[in-house]
Order: C-alpha cells, then structure tokens, then sequence
C-alpha cells in the first residue's frame, strides 16, 4: 500500500535526510521525498497498518531533523 503525506521541512537537504529516515523504519517498504511539492510518499511493507508505521516514521525523522513535521 502506498499513501502520500504532507511534509513540512525547511531545505532540500533535510528532505534527504528525511527519506532516509523514513526508508529505515520498520514497516517501510520504500519512502520518496518531494522538497518542491512538500510531499511524502511511503509505500508500506506487506501487512503493515500505516496508523501504526506513521508515528515511528515522524520519531525517526525528528532524530535527523528535529523542526520537520509529517501531516498524516
């Protein structure tokens, strides 16, 4: 399942830094940031609930970028 999010992050490379994050977390299949669009696409791994991934995505990228914020 793939779901898009609103982002709110100050520069591009905190975007990056971001979608690595969200890439890491468990339950995270793959993880696109868009820094022009301020948007965050996440594709979930097989069986995992987003409602439950989400906030562990939002923790995981407040440790690289702790102003960013993830609208879900």
């Amino acid at each position: 399942m793939k779901k898009t999010y609103k982002i709110e992050v100050d520069c591009a490379n905190c975007a990056n830094l971001m979608e690595e994050a969200a890439k890491k977390t468990e339950g995270v299949k793959d993880a696109t940031v868009n820094f022009m669009t301020l948007k965050m696409k996440v594709e979930f791994a097989e069986g995992a609930d987003p409602s439950e991934v989400m906030p562990r995505v939002r923790a995981n990228c407040k440790k690289v970028e702790d102003d960013c914020e993830i609208y879900c």
